[in-house]
């Protein structure tokens, strides 16, 4: 196996690096490079600069208005953005609907919907767990009733990212509840501005507001939104979630982050001590191990196989490796990391830091950063789903 990249993919990452070092905005790279709070401005500024190239949609074909690059391609483009301070691109849209409406979404679905997500110009949130159905998302109870040419959808959604800032949401619904709970899902594509949709935010602990509730309350919701067929919607989930849980794994974010725990380990003056310095090369050995395993998906998903097991591995591994680089910042700033002062993560802030400023956002992401082993299937699940599918036990 050659590891090695072509000269024509290193000229094509030459490209790439050029191009995100002229359009990344310096003000939000710099609130990357030191996790500093993002806004949505800062967000959607990058996915507008990103759709006016026509990159939104990197992983896109030519035929719906993507750049067709292969999987190579893509994972360079996605690693030069990382490293260079670019925030992850809002997944909802571009990494996760888009596919779907691409494979099973009519012409006029697709000729509605993509070049808003192209552009950067439509937000979109997922409309997936419920109280009680995370893990197991089959047993899902938000209802969609067919009356004539509307789906009447009641029901509650809940832990929807950034749903606050969405203009439309997809979401699972019940349309049976005959046989399999499997089989009477249908997915539905949702205005967020519809009468009796009401989102209700879920602060957390650190303050902020990044997840929310979504209620629907005899939502009129045109058929014309159903994706595919009526009770097919498990199919597509699983279509989706393959991609979500390779996006999940990150592992170009994680490679950026390796280098800001070596940043902090060099400041705190804990880079020399032996043992600490085992920790970081055991974290830089999992994650080319875990970059190792994304272009085994991307390779399988270019060749039409089946990638969902494998998927599940990466999700396991890449939230894993997630929640262990916030473990090591913290270690290596110690008690400094500890005391929370919610202003000091915001960008210019002038106020008496408590250590050094790197020192601020390091608890507040340790602790959101649990959620990692939890969202997309649990990796409790996940485990089940690979020992089944492929160990076979």
């Amino acid at each position: 196996m050659d590891l090695n990249f072509t000269p024509e993919e290193q000229a094509f990452r030459q490209e790439i690096r050029a191009w995100v070092a002229e359009n990344l905005p310096k003000d939000i790279s710099h609130k990357v490079h030191n996790a500093l709070h993002l806004t949505k401005d800062d967000m959607q500024r990058w996915a507008k600069i990103l759709g006016k190239k026509g990159w939104h949609g990197w992983a896109w074909p030519k035929q719906f208005g993507g750049p067709g690059w292969n999987v190579i391609q893509r994972h360079l483009f996605e690693e030069e953005c990382a490293l260079a301070g670019a925030p992850r691109v809002v997944p909802f849209g571009p990494v996760m609907v888009a596919p779907v409406i691409m494979a099973f979404g009519s012409p006029e679905q697709q000729k509605r919907h993509l070049p808003g997500i192209m552009s950067g110009e439509v937000w979109w949130s997922q409309g997936y767990s419920e109280p009680g159905s995370g893990s197991d998302l089959a047993s899902l109870k938000c209802k969609a009733e067919r009356r004539g040419d509307y789906y009447i959808v009641n029901g509650q959604k809940t832990w929807t990212t950034l749903g606050q800032y969405g203009d439309w949401i997809f979401c699972l619904v019940r349309t049976s509840s005959d046989g399999k709970p499997q089989t009477g899902i249908s997915f539905l594509l949702v205005d967020m501005k519809s009468p009796g949709i009401t989102v209700r935010p879920i602060i957390m602990l650190d303050g902020g507001h990044e997840v929310n509730e979504v209620w629907f309350d005899n939502v009129e919701v045109p058929a014309d939104n159903l994706v595919g067929e009526e009770n097919k919607g498990w199919t597509y989930a699983k279509h989706l979630l393959a991609h979500e849980r390779t996006n999940i794994a990150d592992v170009n974010r994680a490679k950026r982050e390796l280098e800001r725990v070596k940043r902090i380990a060099k400041a705190e003056g804990v880079y020399e001590d032996g043992r600490f310095r085992d920790e970081i090369a055991k974290l830089e050995v999992d994650i080319v191990a875990l970059e190792m395993m994304v272009l085994r998906v991307l390779s399988a998903e270019k060749s039409g196989k089946a990638a969902l097991d494998v998927a599940g591995l990466l999700k396991i591994r890449g939230s894993e490796i997630q929640q262990r680089y916030t473990e090591l910042m913290m270690l290596a700033a110690g008690p400094y990391a500890l005391p929370f002062v919610k202003e000091a993560m915001e960008a210019g802030w002038q106020g008496d830091q408590v250590g050094a400023a790197h020192c601020a956002p390091l608890a507040a992401t340790y602790f959101n950063m649990r959620k990692t082993t939890i969202y997309g299937g649990s990796n409790e699940v996940q485990r089940n789903i690979v020992s089944a599918t492929v160990l076979g036990s």
